[in-house]
């Protein structure tokens, strides 16, 4: 069975790595392609093959398609181009190709969109957290002086952005100077925020929200056809060099599983929530596997293997097994040759 990754993101060095680890039998031959003949994921696949550079929208989809075909790809997990790529699915399975998508193209329109994520998702246990959109200084201080009414820290987050750019916690009693010698890159100072607001215009979208001050909890999940298979959250340190807790929650579980449910979830998802004064919130759901899934694997589900087993053979195929409660977990950096 030959399965392919294109070019994404960085975590499927560690994927790849784990695919191999859980198959024994040696059912399946990994594919992965990238534009940078240095990209990590590279180094561990059985084939490697590089992509042109700079090739988007239905270019890239031919591509991709005349890819499959010339290489015999059996099983297809984009990366790049997702969303387009899973509303061409049915091209791909025209010729013999299965696209492993985390959710239909609706649905991963909606998960890159937050304000949109946020007013759709309901989660009992872990619901949206209060938010207000802004597209300008004006209707930024508007949405501010009602919220700060409510909420004595807010926070801002553009409604559309990966690796948390854009994230700023704002600052009513620290200037840009003492943030600056502090070297926290995601707190701003308000009075300099105001400022670039009233220079930049009108701009996309972005969320003003309370900040919510507890524990973060990063949650890899294996999901299949709107089931969820295994979730295994990681706590997140309010200090740095803490390292990560792997804990076992019965609220998390049960949000993951409504989630996963109401947007018919599908392969590696990761799920993330934080604590506030009310309590546990939803923050976003990624279509992938993120960067720390490795660590959730350190508590016994290999979680890459049993994403594609269940895809490929039926949520029957795989047994997820006990998850390791109260492991503490980091990762290190590790010199490695590239050439």
């Amino acid at each position: 069975m030959r399965v392919w990754f294109n070019n994404t993101f960085s975590s499927v060095h560690s994927a790849l790595t784990l695919i191999r680890e859980g198959d024994a039998e040696g059912r399946y031959r990994v594919v992965c392609t990238h534009p940078n003949p240095h990209a990590l994921g590279l180094l561990v696949a059985d084939e490697a093959a590089a992509e042109p550079s700079g090739l988007t929208g239905e270019h890239y989809v031919d591509w991709c398609l005349t890819f499959c075909r010339e290489r015999q790809i059996d099983i297809f997990v984009p990366g790049k181009e997702a969303t387009l790529l899973a509303r061409h699915a049915q091209r791909f399975l025209n010729q013999g190709v299965r696209v492993l998508s985390a959710g239909s193209p609706d649905v991963l329109e909606c998960l890159n969109n937050k304000a949109r994520f946020y007013a759709e998702a309901s989660a009992p246990s872990a619901p949206s957290p209060e938010f207000e959109a802004f597209e300008d200084a004006e209707t930024f201080d508007a949405a501010y002086e009602r919220m700060r009414t409510r909420h004595e820290v807010l926070c801002m987050k553009p409604s559309i952005s990966v690796y948390g750019i854009g994230f700023r916690q704002i600052s009513e009693k620290k200037s840009a100077f003492d943030l600056l010698l502090e070297g926290n890159p995601y707190r701003i100072d308000l009075v300099s925020l105001r400022e670039m607001l009233q220079r930049g215009g009108r701009f996309r979208p972005m969320l003003l929200m309370p900040f919510l001050a507890g524990y973060e909890f990063s949650v890899d999940c294996v999901a299949h056809e709107g089931e969820l298979v295994c979730a295994v959250a990681r706590r997140k340190p309010l200090a740095s060099g803490e390292g990560q807790m792997i804990v076992v929650r019965e609220d998390i579980l049960q949000a993951c599983a409504h989630l996963v449910r109401q947007f018919a979830l599908n392969g590696n998802v990761n799920i993330q929530f934080r604590e506030g004064d009310q309590g546990l919130r939803i923050l976003e759901i990624n279509p992938r596997m993120s960067g720390g899934s490795a660590m959730s694997c350190l508590a016994r589900p290999n979680l890459p293997y049993l994403a594609l087993a269940a895809f490929d053979r039926g949520r029957e195929a795989v047994t997820p097994g006990t998850i390791v409660d109260g492991l503490r977990v980091g990762e290190i950096n590790k010199a490695i040759r590239l050439s």
